[in-house]
């Protein structure tokens, strides 16, 4: 595996520009950079990027950007803007595209809704991914947003899309949102994994905690975002059913901690490293 770091997790050092992070990035180490640059940048502005990340040794690995298909004022108004971040991604020189699909209807996060929910989804998933073939990007979407979070929604969606041009971003973390034990549930999606998220939480069952940082999960517990490898998520077994699953690409490293970001994206990375 390599190793690689979004954009979105240098938090407040973000306000320094893209080019200071991808300088981080490389000299942290990393192997690659992931971007959450949706909507924000002139074409030339994202090539300018691909070659400073290049020129640095880094490879462009992913481009990510939000889309819901199911709050939209249209669907084939919310595809079409999804293609113009395809046309973006392909400017940047990344070969993926991650798309969110919904946080679902006010209410809806049930699995009768998802099942209600999914043809809509797959046809726009379908239709972005049939689009984002002619330039090099292939595409997917990720257990998150609490609606599509789960291991076996994710699976429902990949196999109700059925093409070969789309996959499955296995967020490590995240599984954690609804409820799942992230190391079954990442068994379960890494065979159809295209890419990989680590990130890691602290988990605090029953009553809500005191201190700053914690949400809720789905199902009413608390998480709050912890370096790579230092919370409650048990990255190393998960790398090792995605290792047993035949994956050997990227791991972004995704830091939603308290601590100093820089800090916090070195020793997840340092942990990333040294897991055998």
């Amino acid at each position: 595996m390599r190793y690689s770091v979004s954009t979105y997790s240098f938090g407040g050092y973000a306000s320094r520009g893209v080019p200071f992070m991808i300088d981080e990035a490389a000299r942290l180490g990393f192997d690659g950079i992931e971007y959450c640059v949706d909507g924000e940048f002139s074409d030339d502005e994202l090539r300018s990027f691909s070659k400073r990340a290049r020129d640095a040794g880094l490879s462009p690995v992913c481009s990510c950007v939000g889309a819901d298909f199911l709050n939209c004022e249209s669907v084939d108004g919310e595809r079409r803007r999804v293609e113009r971040e395809i046309r973006r991604a392909a400017a940047l020189g990344v070969p993926l595209l991650r798309h969110d699909i919904s946080r679902g209807l006010k209410g809806g996060l049930s699995d009768r809704d998802y099942t209600d929910a999914l043809p809509v989804l797959a046809d726009a998933c379908r239709w972005i991914a049939e689009y984002a073939r002619s330039f090099g990007v292939r595409t997917c979407t990720e257990n998150h947003g609490y609606f599509s979070q789960d291991a076996a929604r994710v699976l429902s969606l990949y196999k109700a899309v059925g093409d070969d041009n789309f996959g499955l971003l296995c967020d490590i973390g995240n599984f954690m949102c609804a409820d799942e034990d992230p190391v079954a549930s990442v068994a379960a999606v890494a065979p159809y994994a295209v890419h990989v998220h680590a990130k890691d939480f602290y988990l605090f069952r029953g009553k809500e905690p005191t201190g700053n940082g914690w949400f809720p999960t789905r199902g009413g517990d608390f998480l709050k975002g912890a370096i790579i490898g230092e919370g409650d998520a048990r990255v190393g077994e998960s790398l090792f059913a995605l290792r047993s699953a035949g994956y050997d690409g990227f791991v972004t490293v995704e830091f939603e901690g308290v601590e100093d970001n820089l800090v916090g994206i070195a020793r997840g990375l340092e942990f990333l490293a040294n897991v055998k």
